[in-house]
């Protein structure tokens, strides 16, 4: 068994808060640990099969000058092995193995042999169009797209594997955009891509390298929007994030993937170049966005038309979108801000998205997706198109992309637990978990979210005084370490020499609650959720004595029960109803919902 390199893979930043990475936070059980593994076992060797089969990697065999045929797909197709690459690195990063190894360096080898000499690489645009057909329908062609995901499988690559191939690869690419994108002045071309996440990469490029070349070219990349250039295309701008400048937003708008890649590559840059104001304006989008515009799972994106946010208040359960990629895009736009600021509002959101948004759109198999994730699904619902949820969970679909980025989030997940600054070490989501520093080394132990009971024990310590920071959460009135109480929605601070052996123990309430949606939220005026803890929990109708589509939720006190044999073991919930005559209503985590039959679901419940 190889071993991994002695690497941190994570690069420093400029924030308030560092990365510890995937080397040093460790998952070592309990609630992610099954998914993790189901990722690794089916997922990541799955998804290789389906993008054989979809023609992805024959694409890229093609433009290597191996075998022949016509390209297939999508134009966007080579982004999708870019990210599984990206899954396979860090899936190697947590459990090195010979078999991940050999994928990874076989593929590596195609891409690498279909790179253009000048570093352009994009295998559908090559095949179909030819060296003439390069950036010439840029707001479609997801050129940049696919060369972000590229320059961010490399960068988790060389961190992972200590491999060079691909970060060879990306070098030349990003160097290539270097000499191409810019002021028309400067003879080069003035144009942004219609699908950002080229920001996230070159900066990462930049951290991995040192190159400030990069860098600027994210800059200058955020910059250009909303100066016309989508709109000189003939094409209307807010779809693309463009109506406005970045720094003059006010919140996120059009296609909701979009929207959450370009604000973290926004945040990425703001926090490189010490853009205090950009980074305000960004931290004002952000709460924008989450009292108006998200769903009470942290689901984006409100509109099928258009993949897009709605307007304020926009946010009808039955014909939500709520993009399985829109929830990872905006977990990775929250974990920037929470680096960017330390702020414990950004762990919340994190939090609520992985849990929620983000975690049904996988199946308790781990090998099996939702595209759009509802927070109702009607009786007898009519599955009217390839990513109706009223199919259940898919193997594939005909836009790949959903797939493959959540392999790369549940192989990487281990880096969003804690944070280090300079005198402290924050712990953000608590998993069963080990924590390691230079000097410090601690062991988590938790059944969360299921029990709220978190001990942390401190194995290593250096004998100078250091801060132990916890994230309390905003829910969690009445939490309580070593027994006193603490403040909710924000960091409890233990500031002392510590010893091995030392102990710390958080208690999180975990009693069921209700919660409301805001008034203009037509839809759902007069219904409450259930929550309990981190969960928000839906009613299914294999678990109900009366049609789910009828049922009324009376005032009447909420019970929690664990039930180790259902759904992989769940905490369940249980209260009264009505339809016409009173019944019980069973409550499971929203995240498991559909793994047992395809029926009318909802998480909003109307009061009787």
């Amino acid at each position: 068994m190889p071993t991994a390199p002695d690497l941190s893979p994570a690069a420093t930043t400029r924030g308030r808060l560092q990365p510890i990475g995937l080397g040093r936070a460790r998952i070592s059980g309990g609630f992610w640990s099954p998914r993790q593994q189901r990722n690794a076992d089916a997922a990541i060797p799955a998804g290789q099969d389906q993008l054989e089969a979809a023609g992805n990697l024959h694409n890229l065999r093609l433009a290597a000058g191996i075998g022949e045929g016509e390209a297939i797909g999508p134009v966007f197709a080579d982004s999708d092995v870019y990210k599984w690459l990206e899954a396979v690195a860090w899936e190697y990063g947590r459990n090195p193995s010979e078999d991940l190894l050999r994928r990874q360096r076989d593929l590596t080898a195609v891409v690498a042999a279909a790179q253009r000499e000048d570093g352009y690489l994009d295998s559908v645009v090559q095949l179909r169009e030819g060296d003439k057909g390069r950036y010439q329908q840029l707001v479609w062609s997801h050129e940049h797209y696919c060369a972000g995901h590229l320059i961010q499988a490399a960068v988790a690559q060389v961190r992972c594997t200590g491999d060079r191939g691909l970060l060879e690869v990306a070098i030349k690419l990003a160097d290539h955009l270097v000499a191409t994108f810019g002021e028309a002045e400067d003879g080069k071309i003035r144009d942004v891509d219609g699908h950002p996440v080229i920001e996230m990469a070159l900066v990462e490029l930049y951290r991995e390298t040192g190159t400030t070349a990069y860098l600027e070219l994210a800059r200058w990349f955020v910059e250009a929007r909303g100066h016309g250039i989508i709109a000189d295309h003939g094409h209307e701008p807010t779809y693309f994030s463009d109506r406005r400048p970045v720094r003059e937003a006010t919140t996120v708008e059009g296609h909701a993937v979009r929207a959450v890649y370009l604000a973290a590559g926004a945040t990425d840059v703001a926090v490189e170049t010490g853009d205090t104001a950009l980074l305000e304006a960004l931290e004002g989008q952000f709460a924008h966005m989450w009292s108006t515009k998200t769903y009470v799972t942290g689901g984006l994106g409100a509109r099928w038309e258009g993949e897009a946010f709605g307007d304020e208040h926009e946010l009808p359960p039955d014909r939500a979108y709520a993009e399985t990629c829109a929830a990872i895009g905006g977990v990775q736009w929250a974990h920037r801000m929470l680096l960017a600021t330390g702020n414990a509002f950004y762990a919340d959101a994190i939090e609520r998205m992985l849990y929620n948004g983000f975690l049904a759109g996988v199946s308790l198999k781990g090998s099996e997706y939702f595209y759009v994730n509802p927070l109702q699904l009607r009786g007898n619902a009519h599955p009217d198109g390839n990513r109706s949820p009223a199919h259940g969970r898919r193997g594939w679909f005909d836009c790949a992309c959903c797939p493959p980025n959540i392999m790369r989030t549940l192989a990487s997940l281990d880096g969003y637990l804690a944070t280090t600054s300079d005198t402290a070490i924050q712990l953000h989501q608590y998993a069963e978990s080990t924590i390691a520093t230079d000097t410090v080394e601690l062991r988590v132990e938790t059944d969360y979210p299921w029990d709220g009971a978190i001990r942390i024990t401190v194995d290593k310590a250096p004998e100078t005084n250091w801060s132990l920071e916890l994230r309390i959460p905003a829910w969690a009135e009445g939490a309580t370490v070593n027994g006193k109480p603490v403040d909710a929605g924000q960091y409890a601070r233990l500031d002392q020499t510590w010893s091995p052996g030392d102990t710390v123990d958080l208690q999180l309430p975990l009693t069921p609650r209700t919660v409301t949606a805001h008034s203009r939220v037509d839809a759902v005026r007069g219904c409450v959720a259930i929550e309990r803890g981190p969960l928000v929990y839906a009613v299914e109708q294999t678990d109900q004595q009366a049609d789910v589509d009828d049922l009324r939720l009376l005032d009447a006190p909420i019970t929690s029960r664990h039930d180790p044999g259902l759904l992989d073991g769940v905490t369940v919930l249980t209260t009264r109803g009505r339809v016409d005559d009173e019944v019980e209503i069973t409550a499971i985590p929203y995240y498991a919902w559909a793994n047992r039959e395809i029926g009318a679901m909802r998480v909003w419940l109307p009061r009787d």
